[in-house]
């Protein structure tokens, strides 16, 4: 009697389980800001297949997901959930409204304001190249390793503020800014791969672009040195450059970035959310 007792009470153990996991893959605990600029990591079964909205998301073989919201994303946004047996749950994220500061900036450069048509193409060309290493997806998870700030210095700039320089109105700042005596060490935030490094790009001068796996890249702009090449494999903290005022600038500061492919987020959120262990 005890036996099949026993027996009874691990069965239903084992089914109580395969229910909990069978919930958890339908809902993946997400981390991060959900907001504008935010960026949110999440986990599911390794097997299934993840939609933002109608994107597909790309799952990482430990079952890892990740994925961002632009400056001016709002509403509610749809997470499907498709399993491995082809039945779908939808999750869905309301995003906390934001709203931005105007910056006034004086003493920009004006060739760097109003540029003549050699120097838009110039810049174009300069924007595809950059836009091209946006786009590198591999399986690297060096984001979730805690994150740590690329420079010591005064925030003078904040992601999303609508930018004004010399009067003019222009697109908004989507970085944060980070204000130091030229030659102040930059560092990388996370573990990763040099995907881009130019010292001299007409708006944004000596700049860096560092891959972290999934889509998710990170930018360092207005460097005044650039110490690293496309290829090089970089330890968290490493330092890759230094601050300066190439580029579009009034003064030496970095501008560092975060990107999600071609979505461009909030470096301050990230500090905030992802300086311990989330997994």
């Amino acid at each position: 009697m005890r036996k099949v007792i026993k027996t009874a009470l691990l069965l239903g153990f084992a089914l109580n389980m395969a229910s909990a996991t069978a919930v958890t893959d339908t809902i993946i605990e997400l981390h991060g800001a959900k907001t504008a600029g935010g960026l949110l990591i999440g986990k599911t079964a390794p097997s299934n297949q993840v939609k933002l909205n109608e994107q597909t998301l790309k799952v990482s073989p430990e079952g890892v997901v990740v994925f961002g919201f632009e400056r001016d994303a709002q509403g509610v946004q749809k997470l499907t959930i498709q399993l491995a047996d082809g039945t779908q749950h939808e999750q869905l994220i309301e995003l906390a409204p934001r709203e931005y500061k105007i910056d006034r900036v004086e003493g920009v450069p004006q060739r760097t304001v109003t540029p003549d048509p050699e120097q838009v193409a110039r810049a174009r060309k300069e924007a595809a190249a950059v836009w091209q290493a946006r786009q590198t997806q591999t399986d690297d998870l060096h984001f979730l390793t805690p994150v740590v700030a690329p420079a010591k210095g005064r925030i003078s700039g904040v992601y999303g503020s609508q930018r004004i320089f010399n009067g003019e109105p222009r697109n908004p700042h989507f970085g944060l800014d980070v204000a130091a005596p030229k030659g102040t060490p930059v560092k990388v935030v996370w573990p990763g791969e040099v995907v881009f490094a130019d010292p001299d790009l007409f708006y944004s001068g000596g700049t860096i672009i560092v891959n972290h796996g999934l889509g998710v890249t990170t930018t360092y702009i207005h460097l005044s040195a650039v110490d690293v090449e496309v290829g090089q494999q970089l330890k968290q903290g490493e330092v890759i450059g230094a601050i300066g005022a190439t580029g579009r600038a009034t003064g030496p500061h970095l501008d560092w970035r975060v990107n999600w492919g071609n979505v461009r987020l909030d470096p301050a959120l990230v500090l905030e959310h992802f300086d311990q262990p989330i997994f």
